[in-house]
């Protein structure tokens, strides 16, 4: 792989959260949560980072400190179908051209991670999507809802996400639950990284695409593309990532993760 990947981070900053509003704006100690998110991108290889809003607010943040930002329409379903209008915008739908979706809500997001998921697209002709991957050690984990666990195939594309346990070992059925959970996990189990690389002319094309049933089902945005035929590449990190802000006891977490880490000020 090359560390000269060519792309884009475009970061969708959607103002309503239904148990945060407003919260790209959240402050973090001193920041607003957007800025905290885009000043981690600035640290990886891309050629630009763009916010994706839908919100005077956050635009007005965003250009105060100098971070490139767009406005979009209020009625998009997803992030995706935000990016793909900055796309459209920005006119960045060439063919070498590679997307990475950063979700607005994770200010201590790795660089390194930025860089490594389009480094992996870039190095697959094949491969529409990739995203990212660490292992689950604990049976909690793997039975979390929550916790969206991915399987591959050999040559490292998505077979299926899902929210249940996958792969499940039939073996252990014919144990009681409580002696098989307390058991360590002796088989893989990767649960996945909401980062995202697109190649920028497949954008348009999933929105384009047809829900699929599975989607719907799981409530899982990238099923579509395996439904249709996609292929996603998945690439495996050895540990998991820092905590993103859904709650307002996330917004704890990370202020005590950020008075602990002086580099990110």
């Amino acid at each position: 792989m090359q560390a000269t990947t060519n792309f884009t981070v475009i970061i969708p900053a959607r103002f309503q959260s239904s148990r945060l509003p407003g919260k790209p704006l959240i402050d973090l100690q001193g920041l607003p949560m957007i800025i905290r998110v885009a000043n981690q991108a600035k640290k990886s290889n891309a050629n630009d980072i763009i916010v994706a809003t839908d919100n005077e607010k956050i635009l007005q943040v965003c250009q105060q400190h100098n971070i490139s930002a767009v406005m979009t329409a209020e009625n998009h379903n997803s992030g995706t179908d935000r990016i793909a209008e900055v796309i459209s915008k920005k006119n960045l739908s060439d063919d070498d051209q590679i997307i990475v979706n950063v979700q607005g809500d994770e200010p201590l997001i790795a660089p390194e991670n930025i860089n490594l998921v389009a480094e992996l697209l870039a190095a697959d002709e094949s491969a529409v999507m990739a995203t990212l991957a660490y292992n689950i050690s604990n049976w909690d984990a793997f039975a979390n809802p929550n916790n969206v666990k991915v399987v591959c195939d050999k040559f490292a594309n998505a077979i299926y996400f899902s929210r249940a346990q996958i792969p499940f070992p039939r073996d252990l059925m014919r144990l009681p639950k409580n002696e098989y959970t307390n058991l360590p996990l002796n088989f893989s189990v990767y649960h996945h990284i909401g980062l995202y690389a697109y190649k920028s002319k497949f954008v348009e094309t999933f929105t384009k695409l047809e829900p699929s049933p599975l989607e719907i089902c799981e409530s899982l945005e990238q099923l579509r593309a395996i439904y249709h035929g996609y292929k996603i590449k998945v690439g495996i990190v050895n540990s998991a990532p820092a905590p993103g802000i859904d709650t307002p006891e996330d917004v704890e977490k990370v202020i005590n993760l950020l008075n602990n880490r002086k580099d990110l000020f």
